[in-house]
């Protein structure tokens, strides 16, 4: 065993040599990812990116954005706690809190900041952290670097969150879960889990990144459709990158908890401020969202439709709850090849495969967005479905 553990003469000359083994395994199950840089301009039909509303382009939004890197700069200049907070920042999380219906908001970098931040400071070595099978990436991370105990449960299942409860009776817990989920896009049992989690003596934080904008009233969020915005004992979530076409995240909640964060989130104590061109632009598509709040009716007709007119093809897709429209693949490979065949022929859609898919079911996705039109919603079927590999579709009766 020692001698195993010797360096050998090849690792010593080149200490990242395993890197090209695990490319090669990487290879081997078809799971090699790689970076595609898009052109400013493109003719791709876009139902790949998270911009549900359609707003990352529009002239209003991108028009404050840099209206804001002119007046405040390029940059926050540093963290938040330090000289990165500008009175645009405060006007953003106040207006975001009362969009959604809580009594404070606090911007962070990135969504994923965000989740790390609630996390992370909302939880104590020996505290109890209860997270579904199905939690996004972010949430994982950080109920790994939170120190609880993290128990994982069964996706989508509230008896199973209340079990653990009842287990571990008398500690502080914590709840978490995505609001809709970002693999198959169904959504949350949030009340039935919100009663649990009172009747348990547990918080419980919710990922609202692919609800703001598309679900409750004018797109306030899942929260809000499950009448929880600003209830005792929930906090959200969410990302300015999805609906609000910016970048950024958010924490909202009872003033206590994000005053409690500002103290005590690392993400948010040692992170640079979110640039101000990025608060400006999500200021804007929130006023717009507030303007138009038609344009997230237009979002979930569309997942309607989409998922409607691929199983008329035959093919498999989750019933939408919001606006990701998720089609399952036979293999890995295959869903890279359905992925590429569609952007070839004009169409980007999303590949997801494992580790980023936890049941193990590779898919495309596909995100609604509120801007398509009827022509262009045909001409993405049309696409998916001739494109479609042999085992993906089954006989339509």
């Amino acid at each position: 065993m020692e001698q195993d553990q010797r360096e050998s003469p090849d690792r010593h000359d080149d200490p990242f040599a395993w890197t090209d083994d695990e490319a090669r395994r990487r290879a081997w199950a078809g799971l090699v990812r790689t970076l595609r840089p898009r052109p400013a301009d493109s003719d791709l039909l876009d139902l790949a990116s998270n911009d549900y509303l359609g707003l990352a382009r529009h002239p209003a939004v991108t028009g404050a954005a840099a209206g804001a890197a002119r007046r405040w700069g390029a940059g926050a200049t540093g963290s938040r706690l330090v000289t990165g907070s500008t009175a645009l920042h405060a006007e953003l999380e106040r207006e975001l809190a009362a969009f959604c219906g809580f009594e404070a908001a606090l911007v962070l970098s990135s969504g994923y900041a965000a989740n790390l931040a609630a996390l992370t400071a909302l939880t104590a070595r020996g505290s109890l952290l209860v997270s579904d099978a199905g939690n996004h990436a972010s949430i994982v991370d950080g109920c790994r670097l939170s120190r609880a105990e993290t128990v994982v449960v069964p996706h989508a299942a509230p008896d199973a969150v209340r079990k653990t409860l009842d287990e571990h009776d008398g500690r502080r817990a914590l709840v978490v879960s995505d609001a809709v989920f970002s693999v198959d896009g169904d959504a949350a049992p949030l009340r039935e889990l919100a009663e649990v989690c009172r009747t348990g003596g547990a918080a419980l934080l919710v990922d609202d990144a692919h609800g703001l904008g598309v679900l409750g009233e004018g797109g306030r969020g899942a929260l809000d459709a499950a009448g929880l915005a600003g209830a005792a004992g929930v906090v959200a979530t969410l990302t300015l990158s999805k609906s609000l076409g910016s970048q950024g995240g958010a924490v909202l909640g009872p003033a206590r908890v994000i005053n409690h964060l500002v103290n005590a989130a690392r993400t948010f104590i040692f992170d640079t401020g979110l640039a101000p061109a990025a608060v400006g632009g999500a200021l804007e598509s929130l006023r717009l969202l507030r303007r138009e709040p038609a344009r997230a009716d237009r979002a979930r007709g569309v997942a309607r439709t989409l998922h409607q007119r691929l199983t008329g093809e035959g093919l498999t897709a989750v019933r939408p709850d919001a606006a990701v429209v998720s089609v399952q693949a036979p293999s890995p490979e295959a869903a890279v090849r359905w992925a590429a065949d569609c952007r070839a022929a004009g169409l980007a859609v999303g590949c997801f495969r494992p580790p980023s898919v936890p049941d193990g079911i590779s898919r495309i996705r596909l995100t609604a967005r509120a801007d398509l039109t009827e022509r262009q919603i045909d001409t993405a079927v049309r696409t998916i479905a001739a494109t479609a590999p042999a085992e993906a579709v089954t006989a339509v009766g």
